[in-house]
């Protein structure tokens, strides 16, 4: 699934839900969700690792889609690597 995709699904299954918690809200179950991640990195098993990732994935496209934000527009800008020096790899100081 590309980032459109993923968008829309979330959009088709949660946006009334999201649109009604509103933003604020969704920015701090997205926090939630990015420590549950850290602490799944730090001391969970890979399927749980992977639950973590994709949740956290969730949270970002709901609130791109409450923002108005394409989030494949959005990662366009390390289409060529280091979005400041255009390198693969990075060659910023």
């Amino acid at each position: 699934m590309d980032l459109r995709e993923l968008q829309d699904v979330i959009e088709r299954t949660f946006g009334d839900r999201d649109r009604a918690r509103g933003v604020p809200a969704s920015v701090a179950w997205l926090a939630e969700e990015v420590g549950e991640l850290a602490q799944a990195v730090r001391k969970g098993t890979r399927d749980q690792q992977v639950h973590e990732f994709a949740d956290v994935v969730a949270w970002v496209a709901t609130l791109a889609n409450q923002m108005g934000v394409d989030l494949t527009e959005a990662v366009d800008r390390y289409r060529d690597g280091c979005p400041r020096c255009s390198s693969i790899p990075c060659r910023c100081a």
